[in-house]
């Protein structure tokens, strides 16, 4: 049985506007618009329409019906992972088990606010805590900082760290960061941004980078390499433990672009691998919402040296109970508000419980055997 998409030669609601068409507003009461006053004095002045007020706006008129039947035809039109796999190589979008998404809309996480006192969000800032455990774990980092956005701000985080470093030891003349031509795109990207000149390591025939090809790249100006093992090309870099011995000869940190941490899950780790740093994507990894269905999160680990350069606040655990802990001597500083996006990192300790370390390992059996 073939499956066939709902089309429907659907018009803009702009198309469908008739003057006058309004959807129903429930009446206000005398009382409370007189102590509310005017909208337009919530204003400032110099943000004001002169002329013609809200007949100016040249909105869509249209009826409660129309925009209800409007926005249901374009969400059959849709296509979701409910209803099969995004194909997008690293980014390959797949289904999130319900249950997670349970989890993250419950009372306890939907009515929480960041502003709210530490002492009556200690179950969540408990989770955000064993959840970093959990990854340090996983990754073979000594810690991690839950808090930036998403993995291309990870990136960011990870060059900012590695520059700091270089400047609290004194190594500024470092000022070169190797990656491989066939890395994504936010790699060169984050380390510009981060002041860093960029040096293309090419690949091999076979899509590979060469221990060879490194060692003929790194210099005194080597500050440190973004490498994504397996590599974009879906690609075990079998060099890698000699690529990061020859990175760290060289004076510089390695740094690990987890696109493809589906395919080392419970078989190896990136720390065992000598990276410095590491990235995840949760959405692609952990099974957090991805493309319409986020926000995402990327949180960024570190090795023991570097574990006063992480973002903050990371969540510590202290006498009196979890805290969101500033106090970190050398950090790059806050990259986001408040601790993170909770839901999404919540999503993602609930399937890592939920597999536990066996199912980790089968998972990323599965992932090599699909790709």
């Amino acid at each position: 049985m073939k499956f066939r998409q709902a089309f429907w030669d659907e018009p803009l609601l702009k198309e469908l506007s008739r003057k006058g068409r309004v959807g129903y507003l429930p009446p206000l009461d005398p009382k409370i618009k007189k102590s509310v006053g005017p909208p337009s004095s919530y204003i400032p002045r110099e943000l004001r329409r002169e002329e013609g007020g809200d007949d100016d706006l040249n909105l869509p008129e249209v009826s409660e019906l129309q925009v209800l039947r409007h926005y249901n035809r374009l969400s059959q039109m849709n296509f979701s992972v409910e209803l099969g796999m995004y194909p997008l190589g690293s980014c390959t979008m797949k289904y999130n088990p319900k249950v997670s998404e349970l989890i993250a809309s419950s009372d306890g996480m939907r009515h929480a606010h960041p502003l709210q006192p530490e002492e009556t969000v200690q179950g969540l800032l408990s989770v955000l805590h064993e959840l970093g455990e959990m990854l340090s774990e996983i990754t073979g980092m000594h810690r991690f900082s839950l808090s930036t956005a998403a993995g291309a701000q990870g990136e960011f985080a990870g060059v900012l760290m590695i520059r700091k470093y270089l400047r609290e030891h004194h190594l500024t003349r470092k000022d070169e960061i190797l990656v491989p031509d066939s890395a994504h795109g936010t790699n060169p990207a984050s380390a510009a941004m981060g002041g860093f000149k960029v040096v293309k390591v090419p690949s091999g025939e076979s899509g590979l980078v060469s221990a060879k090809a490194v060692k003929e790249l790194t210099s005194e100006s080597t500050a440190g390499m973004m490498f994504t093992v397996p590599n974009t090309l879906g690609l075990f870099e079998g060099e890698v433990v000699e690529i990061s011995k020859a990175v760290h000869e060289a004076g510089g940190l390695m740094y690990y672009d987890g696109a493809n941490m589906n395919a080392l899950l419970g078989k190896t780790r990136p720390g065992d691998m000598g990276f410095d740093i590491v990235h995840l994507n949760l959405q692609k990894t952990f099974a957090t919402p991805h493309g319409g269905g986020g926000p995402g999160a990327g949180p960024v680990g570190v090795t023991k040296r570097l574990a006063e350069y992480l973002p903050v606040p990371v969540v510590s655990k202290g006498k009196s109970g979890y805290y969101l802990d500033y106090d970190l001597k050398q950090t790059v500083g806050r990259l986001k508000g408040f601790v993170g996006n909770s839901a999404v990192l919540l999503r993602a300790y609930a399937y890592i419980r939920l597999l536990g370390a066996d199912g980790l390992a089968n998972v990323s059996s599965l992932a090599v055997l699909a790709a």
